[in-house]
């Protein structure tokens, strides 16, 4: 059964830091590409960051470079997404996802808020 759980998440003061992860099992991680996604009330998902199988190659979505960092950890079967400099348009439920040809997992999401 596959299963990609995300945790992490929570209300954070603008300018704050948060640490997102994504355990992932009952698939080969080392195979799948990971990637975080987020939405936003009354907006379209959008993706976040992504990470290829091996770790190698990562692309981000065009507000996050720079401020957010994603990685992954082979031997935990775990996706990191390390968010710096938060805004409170970075507010969204952020959803982890694995990708393989036409495959697509996904995680039920963490909700981050950004607020003062």
């Amino acid at each position: 059964q596959v299963q990609l759980v995300e945790s992490g998440g929570g209300l954070v003061q603008p300018g704050g830091s948060l640490r997102l992860s994504c355990v992932a099992s009952g698939f080969t991680f080392t195979r799948y590409g990971m990637s975080w996604y987020r939405q936003a009330p009354g907006k379209e998902r959008e993706l976040v960051a992504l990470i290829g199988s091996t770790g190698e190659h990562t692309n981000y979505g065009d507000s996050m470079e720079g401020r957010f960092t994603i990685s992954r950890d082979q031997a935990k079967n775990t996706v990191y997404l390390q968010m710096n400099s938060l805004k409170p348009e970075d507010s969204a439920m952020y959803y982890c996802n694995a990708f393989r040809w036409d495959v697509n997992y996904w995680g039920q999401g963490t909700q981050v808020t950004v607020s003062s």
